[in-house]
């Protein structure tokens, strides 16, 4: 074991090592690219503070992550993200060069041969020939390192174990709320003063987008999963608050958004997530609270013109007009902005694409490019068929079902911890309301969601009841 003297000095000279390749970085980085030079300015005194105080920075990286959306174009998402890897590589290198624990668990070294796993589909990508010399490739290697970026945060929030106490991270993640729901609480006044004239009576698709909310995500899909989170966890803190109003004002507020996405899949996941949270405890008057919930739900959002526009465009699918087939579906979908016509149609391409590679598909990120759309699956399932074929396919399932199996057995072994069961029953039961919730939707896309859950993913699984983490957590 080293001594806190060499160990000082060996992180010393690891930061005096960065320094260094930070500083050749930026010297390429102004030739290239003048901007990117203020990022790295940004980066050096966030490396010191991030190892000075490691908790409060680690927090605050998990709580600015869900404002950060609105900059894709000047890719600071992606930037974030590669900082988030760089960071917590380093803090792991200095953390085995003094001699401590690096914190994982087993299910992160699955997560682990999971992600490198899915190196094998980028290198399917030249190997196919036909898009040598485009940038699909370089498509795969993105969403690679996008799969790479969430197991180091996972990593990255597992060292804070026996440091900081599961229910105050948790309980931090709240304050990622605040520039999501303020930008959504503008977009809702927005439409309310501006645009009922625009509205009425509309079917363009484009001016429909615009009474949509999003907050800072983007998508109002997206915007939806991370809503969904979150009325989960609030739903959580309610059980366990003696001060109910407060939450129970941001449930209806989470609730309010939610709903003005205007997603039906939103609806599908909800009626999951509801059906899944009450039945350890079903009951006449659980399932009738829960039925009304829903109820409300569906009400609110027939309420609204676009809302009765997309229900009633169910009628125009196969799904619930007998006299419609899919062929005639897929073409109706090229003008009739039906966006489950649309679905139909591009599932029809991508299978027909999976066809030709039915074994190990296209690669990694393909599947925008397999179809006359160049547009995402709008189905994970369909999505990691086309891109991984059936082996690809079965990996999938396989990581998604271990995930299952995993709340299963925390369920089991917390049962002496009741706040932890529930954090673990909430998360199971978005788990498989977000499962369902890939039969439509690119859910696998969602960064920001995945994000989160990574995070709560981590911390589900620790020793809630510690006495040292007990200590510091009542004290604070």
């Amino acid at each position: 074991m080293l001594t806190n003297q060499r160990a000082s000095s060996l992180v010393l000279l690891w930061l005096v090592l960065a320094g260094l390749g930070i500083g050749i970085v930026a010297a390429f980085l102004v030739s290239a690219r003048p901007v990117y030079l203020g990022l790295v300015i940004v980066a050096v005194p966030l490396v010191f503070f991030f190892f000075a105080r490691f908790e409060q920075a680690v927090i605050g990286l998990l709580i600015v992550r869900s404002a950060l959306d609105p900059f894709s174009d000047q890719q600071i998402p992606a930037a974030f993200a590669i900082g988030i890897d760089v960071l917590t590589l380093l803090y792991v290198v200095a953390t085995l060069l003094v001699g401590r624990t690096v914190h994982t668990d087993r299910f992160w070294w699955l997560f682990a041969g999971w992600v490198a796993l899915q190196g094998l589909w980028v290198i399917l990508i030249p190997l196919g020939g036909q898009w040598l010399h485009t940038g699909v490739w370089r498509d795969g290697v993105r969403e690679w390192v996008r799969l790479f970026s969430w197991l180091m945060v996972y990593l990255l929030v597992m060292q804070l174990k026996d440091r900081v106490h599961p229910q105050k991270i948790v309980s931090a993640l709240f304050f990622a709320l605040i520039i999501p729901l303020t930008a959504a609480m503008m977009q809702a006044i927005l439409p309310v003063s501006l645009l009922p004239a625009i509205l009425q009576g509309t079917k363009d698709p484009i001016l429909g987008e615009i009474s949509r909310i999003n907050g800072t995500l983007g998508l109002s899909n997206t915007f939806a999963t991370f809503l969904l989170l979150f009325i989960g966890l609030t739903y959580w803190k309610l059980n366990q608050s003696q001060q109910r109003w407060t939450w129970l004002v941001l449930l209806a507020l989470l609730c309010f958004f939610y709903v003005s996405t205007k997603a039906l899949f939103a609806l599908m996941m909800l009626g999951i997530f509801i059906l899944v949270l009450i039945a350890p405890r079903l009951s006449m008057i659980n399932l009738i609270g829960g039925a009304l919930l829903f109820g409300i739900v569906i009400a609110l959002f027939a309420s609204t013109e676009f809302g009765q526009q997309r229900l009633s465009s169910l009628a125009q699918t196969p799904l619930f007009n007998p006299d419609m087939d899919i062929s005639r579906a897929i073409l109706l979908a090229q003008g009739d902005y039906n966006s489950f016509n649309w679905r139909l149609s591009q599932w029809t391409y991508l299978l027909k694409a999976w066809e030709q590679s039915p074994i190990f598909g296209h690669g990694l990120a393909t599947s925008r490019h397999l179809t006359i759309y160049n547009n995402y699956a709008h189905n994970d399932y369909v999505m990691a068929l086309a891109e991984g074929g059936v082996v690809g396919l079965l990996v999938f399932l396989g990581f998604l079902g271990t995930q299952v199996t995993h709340f299963i057995h925390l369920l089991q072994r917390t049962s002496q911890n009741r706040q932890q069961q529930q954090l673990c029953w909430v998360l199971l039961a978005i788990l498989l309301s977000i499962m369902v919730g890939m039969i439509t939707e690119n859910i696998w896309t969602h960064t920001t969601f995945f994000f989160y859950w990574w995070t709560l993913f981590a911390v589900a699984a620790w020793d809630w009841n510690q006495p040292k983490l007990l200590d510091n957590f009542v004290a604070k």
